[in-house]
């Protein structure tokens, strides 16, 4: 990357010339060319126009035609004549003019528009006129005018008045509620209560074809005619406007000219394209054929509400985005090639492309680049040092004068040149091979020697405070370079990923707001000077995503920052108080425009920058308002019924609300056949800036649950819809991210006639019917039924009589089986004593343990022997092992010899852990096992551990519940 910084010379020179004023000619504004084949209409258009909503309507040779910012339509008159004129009215009616007629558009039932012709209701002796050639809207008032008659309408279609010139008009003009007329032989004419006059002056034009008439400053008329230039009308004065200019006016044969919102004069010509003027008359720019549009004739004029400037060709349409602050430098302005690098030197521009040096004084408008000699090929860079124009190539190093260029260096491949802090005599080259050193001497800068001890490829480099050199490389990282005291070689330090940076591609280097700034793949990097290491930068962290990847920056004179990111293209707009205003809406028309091999932006002066393009360059003025807010609809221009075999139209878009044409749906209650049940729908934003790039957002409420994603097509169809109520919502997003209000449209897709209401009633008819029917059949069923059955019950009874017997014998199972519960019952009663008896020895027990501790304890001889007698009873009727014995017994008898099935699989367990199971398969609490083992609770805790590892259970097995069913 070259520096961007040029030197205090350089913008002391370029203020000298007096801040250039980008009025003059740099390059040409974006514009789109429709030719014949896109609008599938005529060559010629005689007038353009545009509704409230936004659509364009031209009048063309084969009549009438409709823009939608997506489609073009065509109305054709059924005559198949010309339409000279159009004018639309505030309640949405289309007015024309056309040969031999002249009437309005309306849409149809269907929303089409069809035309309505006035001109049939003439009485027959004016009828039969040629040319309609003008309509206007005067108050109340329609007037058609025609090269005999001029016919006064009503808005309700009423003819009112004829007024017949005693002399035939050529052309017709609205100016400040003033009809004018011009009239061969006679001039300018005005229209006064019914009647035809001479203007005060205007017998003066009573030769000339007037072309145009506009009211300007101080009540003055700015006429232009055909083929005798344009003139000043001050009170009764009349005066060549631009006598300088005059002569080009002249010879241009001027078709149209109409004032923009700028106050700037806009001029349509037969042979010279376009001209714009300022308020003096004089040329701000030209375009025509080759050199910014398609077509030198330019037979009609429009400003639209975006600012666009429409132009009707004798073949085609062009659309000039004016309001801009974009201008492109490409092939039509002489500047052949992708470009590279640019340098403004006072008042001349070179221009750096892959096939040559091109330079032009920006001051002539009427030259275009011109090709620096010797400099066929790639260039890189071009720079002002010393005095001396320097450019970079891959041939080498040049020096730039008087047009031609000759070799300084051979070494191939020159990227970029650095003035050396330390060594001010010296400049720093960088190329293919490493870098090079240049000397500064009274006639410039002369190649001085290689560098030894660096080899690598150097497009980037700064140097930063302290005099260190930093190179950065696309795809090894960042070089850090001191040179030797004899300044003969060269010592590098590398920096990667073990220096902090995120990876060792896409690493740039950029001065910004006097500090050197790392953009790597992941954000920007600074250098840490103490940890001699790469960290996070937090500059212009709150603009963007933290790791967002930059591919260009340059700051002009005023601090603004122009970047480019691999997501957005952009200014931060430096404030008084040091803070950023972010703009980048405005440079999304900028897509797949700039240079994708060499990202650059060079700045020419504050507030003015190039940006390197595939073709050429993009000027950008960020003194120009960069964004209107314009509100916009959406649309909806077809809605139809699709199926295999036809398209059936529902609308067109269109319907009338009393006297008015909308565009919004009235008529909500559109119904549709299920077995039409496949919808089409159409629509689009007329948005004419990038148009092309409108993106929409669809959503058919009952049927998707939101919004889809953003897409530029136009048209979505739906299949197969269930019955129910629809609602379907589109909106646009324009080039600029602009959203625009919601269209909606509602239909209903009614059930098939099986899941109708009258096939329900029918259901419910034959439902009865089917149920008297059922009813009947199954009555005379039972009683058939009832006879079969009567017949069997006697065969029954006997059958009963002879089972009697069997159910004795069943009867008799039963009360054994009774017995056996009972039985059981009782061993269950059995098996709880034994508990009780268990619980009581336990008891016993703890008493005869508490008794050998007051034994132990006490002196009294005589007390030791009586306790002694006690405890020997004790021990005499109490008999543990006996008891558990009799439990098992019973135990085993409730729980299906638990006790034995248990003691053969698991025949390591202890008696302890044999009672632990059984009482827990008894289901007894912790606390209640404690005191029938005659341990505390925590004893009882353990010992369930270590049972569980005896059986060998996992974790998550559950030992009480392993056991109840075991």
């Amino acid at each position: 990357m070259k520096r961007r910084i040029k030197t205090l010379f350089i913008i002391i020179g370029l203020f000298l010339v007096g801040n250039i004023s980008y009025g003059q000619f740099i390059g040409y504004p974006f514009y789109k060319y429709y030719s014949s084949q896109d609008y599938h209409g005529g060559i010629q258009n005689w007038k353009i126009t545009q509704s409230q909503n936004g659509l364009l309507y031209v009048a063309n040779n084969f009549g009438l035609l409709e823009f939608d910012g997506t489609n073009w339509n065509k109305y054709s008159l059924e005559s198949g004549t010309k339409c000279r004129d159009v004018f639309v009215d505030t309640d949405g009616k289309i007015y024309i003019a056309a040969q031999g007629d002249f009437g309005y558009y309306v849409p149809n039932e269907l929303g089409k528009l069809a035309f309505v012709s006035l001109a049939d209701s003439i009485p027959g002796e004016n009828r039969n006129f040629d040319e309609a050639w003008r309509v206007f809207k005067k108050n109340d008032r329609l007037l058609f005018c025609t090269f005999d008659d001029i016919f006064i309408f009503n808005i309700s279609g009423e003819l009112l008045d004829i007024v017949d010139p005693e002399t035939d008009p050529d052309n017709f003009f609205l100016v400040n509620n003033q009809l004018y007329l011009n009239q061969s032989g006679s001039g300018l004419s005005i229209m006064e209560n019914g009647n035809v006059k001479q203007a005060e002056f205007g017998d003066l034009f009573k030769n000339m074809t007037i072309s145009g008439i506009l009211e300007i400053n101080n009540n003055q008329l700015l006429i232009s005619t055909l083929k005798s230039g344009i003139y000043l009308k001050t009170g009764n004065t009349i005066s060549i406007w631009n006598t300088s200019n005059q002569d080009i006016f002249q010879s241009s044969n001027i078709n149209q000219m109409i004032r923009l919102k700028s106050g700037e004069i806009a001029i349509g010509t037969q042979n010279e394209g376009l001209f714009l003027l300022n308020s003096k008359g004089s040329i701000k720019m030209q375009l025509t054929k080759g050199r910014g549009i398609e077509n030198r004739t330019v037979l009609s004029l429009y400003e639209d509400i975006q600012g666009n400037l429409w132009l009707g060709h004798n073949n085609g349409i062009s659309s000039v985005a004016l309001n801009s602050p974009f201008e492109h430098l490409n092939e039509q302005t002489g500047l052949p090639g992708t470009g590279y690098d640019a340098l403004l030197l006072r008042d001349t521009l070179y221009l750096g492309t892959n096939n040559g040096l091109y330079f032009k004084n920006i001051l002539n408008k009427n030259t275009t680049f011109q090709k620096v000699k010797n400099t066929t090929g790639q260039v890189y860079n071009i720079e002002h040092l010393h005095n001396s124009i320097i450019m970079g190539h891959h041939s080498g190093t040049f020096n730039i004068n008087n047009g031609e260029a000759s070799i300084l260096s051979e070494t191939p491949g020159t990227w970029t040149f650095l003035d050396l802090k330390n060594h001010p005599e010296y400049v720093l080259q960088g190329n293919y091979k490493g870098i090079c050193l240049f000397k500064k001497s009274e006639n410039g800068i002369k190649f001085h020697h290689k560098l030894e001890g660096f080899e690598e490829s150097s497009r980037v480099m700064e140097e930063d405070e302290d005099g260190n050199i930093w190179m950065t490389h696309g795809y090894k990282g960042v070089f850090k370079l001191n040179l030797s005291e004899d300044l003969k070689s060269v010592q590098s330090e590398y920096y990667g990923e073990e220096k902090g940076l995120p990876s060792k591609v896409l690493i740039n280097v950029w001065r910004l707001n006097n500090n050197l700034i790392f953009s790597t793949e992941s954000g920007l990097y600074e250098y840490n000077k103490k940890q001699d290491r790469f960290i996070k930068s937090s500059f212009l962290s709150e603009y963007f995503p933290e790791n967002v990847q930059f591919v260009s920056f340059t700051e002009d004179a005023l601090g603004n920052i122009y970047f480019v990111s691999t997501t957005e293209t952009g200014v931060l707009e430096k404030s008084t108080n040091g803070n950023y205003n972010k703009h980048t809406a405005v440079f999304n028309q900028l897509i797949n425009a700039l240079n994708d091999d060499l990202h650059n932006i060079i700045p020419l002066e504050a507030n003015k920058v190039l940006f390197a393009a595939k073709e050429g360059f993009i000027f950008f003025d960020n003194s120009v308002q960069k964004l209107q807010d314009i509100d916009y609809n959406v649309i909806f221009t077809k809605i139809s019924i699709s199926n295999s075999k036809e398209d059936s139209i529902i609308t067109y878009g269109r319907e009338m609300r009393g006297d008015k044409v909308s565009f919004k749906q009235i008529n909500k209650g559109i119904e549709i056949p299920f077995k039409d049940n496949s919808i089409r729908i159409e629509y689009s934003a007329p948005y004419m800036n990038g148009q092309f790039q409108n993106e929409y957002q669809y959503w058919l409420e009952n049927n998707e649950v939101g919004y889809s994603e953003w897409s530029v097509r136009t048209a979505k169809e739906y299949t197969n819809l269930k019955e129910g109520d629809y609602t379907f919502h589109v909106r646009a997003k324009n080039i600029h991210g602009q959203l625009s209000s919601v269209a909606t449209y509602e239909f209903t897709i009614l059930p098939p006639w099986y899941r109708t209401n009258w096939a329900y009633g029918l259901y419910i008819f034959l439902g009865l019917i089917t149920s008297v029917l059922v009813f009947v059949i199954f009555e005379l069923r039972y009683k058939k039924k009832t006879e079969i059955i009567t017949e069997e019950k006697e065969k029954e009874i006997t059958r009963i009589d002879s089972e009697l017997k069997t159910s004795e014998q069943k009867l008799e199972h039963l009360k054994n089986e009774k017995l056996k519960s009972e039985i059981k019952l009782k061993n269950k009663e059995l098996a709880t004593s034994t508990m009780h008896l268990i619980n009581k020895n336990s008891f016993i027990n703890s008493i005869k343990s508490n008794l050998n501790n007051i034994s132990k304890r006490s002196n009294n001889q005589e007390v030791k022997h009586e306790i002694g007698r006690v405890i020997h009873n004790i021990d005499k009727n109490i008999s543990a092992d006996e008891d558990w014995e009799h439990f098992s017994i019973h135990f085993d008898q409730v729980h299906g010899d638990f006790i034995k099935r248990w003691q053969k699989d698991y025949p390591n367990l202890s008696p302890q852990e044999m009672k632990l199971s059984a009482y827990l398969r008894m289901n007894l609490s912790t606390k209640e096992i404690a005191n029938l083992l005659n341990i505390s609770v925590r004893g009882v805790e353990i010992a369930r551990y270590r049972l569980r590892k005896k059986l060998e259970l996992e974790r998550s097995d559950n030992l009480q519940e392993f056991i109840l069913k075991y």
